[in-house]
């Protein structure tokens, strides 16, 4: 396996825990922001080592999905659709909420954390078992 595919895995995971850690201490723009980046990174980890080929140079995670050719459950997909916008919106005021920082709920933090959570997790047994069905 490429050194460069572990290092965005591990960045992934990192972001993972980072992304746990703001939920826990109530700061869920940063969490779902984080949880965006932990899939990101995961992804495009997944394409480097997998695919052989540069991941697309997009924040867009179904697009990843897309390239990686990686199967996930309905509800995944739909809930990473929802994930793929907080890359901007929990990060910036007027661009989708006034104040993200206020307005992202708790609920919405942990809906969305728990799949990131999933398909990151599911990324690293694919590495571990260097299979990727």
């Amino acid at each position: 396996m490429r050194e460069e595919a572990l290092d965005w895995l591990e960045s992934s995971l990192v972001d993972l825990s980072e992304a746990k850690e703001a939920h826990r201490r109530g700061s869920y723009h940063l969490a779902v922001f984080l949880a965006h980046q932990a899939v990101e990174k995961a992804l495009k980890a997944f394409i480097i080592g997998f695919k052989r080929i540069r991941p697309p140079k997009t924040h867009d995670l179904i697009e990843l999905v897309t390239t990686a050719s990686i199967q996930l459950e309905p509800d995944e997909v739909e809930a990473l659709s929802e994930l793929s916008p907080y890359y901007t919106i929990a990060r910036y005021p007027n661009v989708g909420l006034r104040k993200p920082w206020k307005e992202i709920a708790q609920g919405t933090s942990q809906r969305l954390l728990s799949t990131a959570e999933k398909v990151v997790e599911r990324i690293r047994e694919l590495f571990t078992c260097g299979d990727r069905k």
